[in-house]
């Protein structure tokens, strides 16, 4: 196999690993609407990081950074405007 696209499935191995390990959480929060416990500084930290790794995916043209970090936001992004509604 062509080591380009070795490099490429591990790329996007690891993104998708990355990506869906926040689903479980995501998809709790939106059933029960129960925020008390998750921490709104690390809400914003995986935020900030995330458009930082997308806009760093962008520049560099990276489809697997793009689109990890793009379906990232959108989990993180759900969790953190419910633990903002539900405090």
């Amino acid at each position: 196999m062509d080591p380009d696209k070795i490099v490429l499935m591990i790329g996007l191995i690891a993104a998708f690993c990355t990506t869906f390990a926040f689903l479980p959480q995501s998809l709790h929060t939106i059933k029960t609407r129960h925020t008390k416990d998750l921490s709104l500084p690390t809400l914003l930290m995986l935020t900030f990081g995330n458009i930082s790794w997308l806009t760093y995916g962008i520049l560099i043209n990276d489809i697997p950074i793009i689109a990890a970090n793009t379906i990232s936001i959108m989990f993180i992004f759900t969790t953190l405007v419910l633990k903002l509604k539900y405090k």
